[in-house]
């Protein structure tokens, strides 16, 4: 799951030009620290719902990476 998020979001952040990142950690903000916006998340949102049948917003905003892998441990 993992790696699948981290080449998903290096996919949108090249789209927008930015550069690509080595790893992902919990920590990590969506907006602030990968600079998603509220498009790229749900582009996001969408290719995880493809991939894995989870929809990530299901209970509200996610802003973390951690929130987003904590939904996979549900």
């Amino acid at each position: 799951m993992e790696e699948f998020l981290l080449d998903t979001i290096n996919e949108i952040r090249s789209l927008k030009g930015a550069e690509k990142i080595d790893r992902l950690s919990p920590e990590m903000n969506l907006r602030d620290d990968l600079g998603l916006s509220s498009f790229d998340l749900a582009e996001l949102t969408v290719k995880i719902e493809d991939e894995y049948d989870i929809d990530i917003f299901e209970d509200g905003l996610v802003n973390t990476i951690g929130e987003i892998l904590s939904k996979f441990a549900e």
